[in-house]
């Protein structure tokens, strides 16, 4: 075991005691949020309030972790969310509702900024081909979190009352962000330590041509498209974290808490699977926008498969699948945002963030509405209808794209179709030179031997057009070879330039998220 990935895993152990709290904290601050304002409308205000702080810091969160070392921000963060829970654990006999606003404000911004940070700086800690499996490991992590959070959230009040339950929480983040400052681990390039993926692209925009733009808009609509269906994913999922309960009291009025925590402990199962069954993919197996696309779908159709009144065994089994295919979305978007250049990350997953809060924001207050009137099977499967529907969408953006879902660190493929091209190309180019030579022995003056030297260089262009490289023009070139004189120069053995070893070291930000094998 490496230094880096002893280093990672000691953070993701400390991130999984934070997230601990996180859980317990939901459930402990909701019912303390009723002991405070008396009113659900004032539950609901609160909750709003901590939402609404998570959508606007998603927004600032890019700038922020530009501006600032993303371990800077994790600590700072972390420090900001202890003392916030501090307060509150002082003051939980009797506390004011403006304290209590500002707490959930500081929770709601402080674990945004948080997962964005340390999301965009996965890369950077374990390498681009190790950033699949360390996602794997976040995500189970944050799932055996969930499960204890929740199922220790009665317990831990019980016996303490709410000023326990926020201490525990502000116990967890000082744990988070005292082995972030005693671990140190690396979360940011040095100035000058750029990666492949930017020099390939601004080799490409030095270059200048349409090329190198429609490479960009392609990028954009396909990462824009999947956070787009992360948000149409987290407004379905709150409809059936708001259904669950009201399922609970259906199936085990006597004992729902019984109910939800088999549910979770089996959904958490399932996204330890997945994670086991990602890693263990061949090498060089490619997964990117279809493979979230077909994973948002059969989370949705096992979510809603829980609510048709399954026997207990085809419930858990149903949860697990749930889970596994929710461990498998959450990889293999993560993994492909993270395949952006470092300087475009935290925008990216800054966007992420506000387009799940958002999502999750309006698909809790309009699922609880529409619980008043219809069943809750009716609910979950109208907003996980819309979540499939958004997949089906986001397949056929993709279908026509050639290449979709391949990565850039590793796109055997297609790079190994371009590197076949370029022999060819090499070959070509003698041939341009000879053409020259006999022009030259023999009649300099026509251009018929120009003009089949230009139609073997286009025919080289064309196959390096396969691999996106854009090249300066030559003196052979065809739009030229009519102001030089023939010079029987061969160029064919230039080596590459430095943005296309960026490329084939790195591969394109256009690439998808690979998911390596173990």
């Amino acid at each position: 075991m490496t230094g880096v990935e002893w280093r990672f895993r000691a953070v993701v152990v400390a991130h999984a005691v934070s997230a601990y709290g996180t859980y317990l904290n939901l459930i402990a601050l909701s019912l303390f949020s009723y002991e405070v304002t008396g009113t659900a409308l004032g539950v609901g205000v609160v909750m709003a309030v901590r939402l609404l702080s998570g959508v606007t810091a998603g927004l600032a969160a890019g700038a922020l972790t530009a501006r600032f070392t993303r371990r800077t921000v994790m600590v700072v963060t972390d420090l900001a969310q202890t003392l916030a829970m501090v307060v509150l654990a002082l003051q939980a006999s009797d506390t004011p509702l403006w304290v209590l606003l500002g707490a959930v404000v500081v929770l709601g911004a402080g674990n945004t900024f948080f997962n964005v940070a340390l999301r965009s700086a996965v890369p950077v800690m374990v390498g681009q081909d190790g950033r699949a499996r360390a996602n794997g490991v976040l995500v189970t992590a944050r799932s055996v979190a969930t499960v204890l959070g929740f199922a220790s959230a009665a317990p831990v009040i019980a016996l303490g009352g709410f000023g326990v339950a926020f201490a525990v929480n502000a116990a967890s983040f000082a744990v988070s962000a005292a082995a972030v400052l005693v671990l140190r681990p690396r979360t940011d390039f040095e100035p000058c330590d750029v990666s492949g993926e930017e020099r390939a692209d601004a080799g490409s925009s030095a270059a200048g041509g349409k090329r190198p733009r429609l490479r960009v808009v392609g990028l954009a609509g396909a990462l824009l498209g999947m956070i787009a269906l992360r948000g149409l994913d987290a407004l379905a999922s709150a409809s059936h974290n708001v259904a669950l309960p009201l399922a609970a009291h259906a199936a085990e009025p006597s004992d729902p808490a019984v109910f939800m925590t088999r549910f979770w402990s089996a959904w958490a199962v399932g996204t330890l699977l997945a994670h086991q069954a990602l890693k263990r993919r061949s090498h060089g197996a490619s997964w990117g926008e279809r493979a979230f696309a077909v994973g948002t779908c059969a989370m949705s159709l096992c979510f809603v498969a829980a609510f048709t009144g399954l026997p207990a065994p085809a419930l858990m089994a149903a949860a697990v699948a749930a889970g596994f295919a929710d461990g498998w979305t959450e990889i293999v978007y993560t993994s492909r945002l993270q395949a952006a250049p470092d300087r475009q990350r935290g925008r990216l997953f800054g966007l992420s963030a506000t387009a799940e809060q958002s999502g999750f924001a309006l698909g809790t207050m309009a699922a609880a509405a529409a619980l008043e009137v219809l069943p809750a099977l009716a609910v979950v499967g109208a907003f996980h209808g819309a979540a499939v529907c958004g997949a089906l969408a986001l397949l056929l953006f993709t279908a026509g794209r050639r290449g979709t879902g391949r990565p850039g660190p590793a796109d055997g493929a297609a790079r190994s179709s371009v590197a076949d091209n370029r022999p060819s190309s090499g070959e070509n180019h003698p041939s341009a030179g000879e053409n020259h030579r006999s022009a030259d022995d023999s009649h300099p003056s026509t251009g018929d031997n120009h003009r089949s030297a230009g139609d073997n260089h286009r025919s080289a262009d064309d196959n390096h057009s396969s691999s996106g490289d854009i090249r300066p023009p030559t003196g052979n070139d065809p739009s030229t070879s009519d102001n030089h004189p023939p010079t029987g120069e061969d160029r064919s053995h230039h080596s590459p330039t430095g943005e296309e070893k960026g490329e084939h070291a790195h591969g394109t930000p256009t690439g998808a998220s690979q998911l390596p094998g173990s």
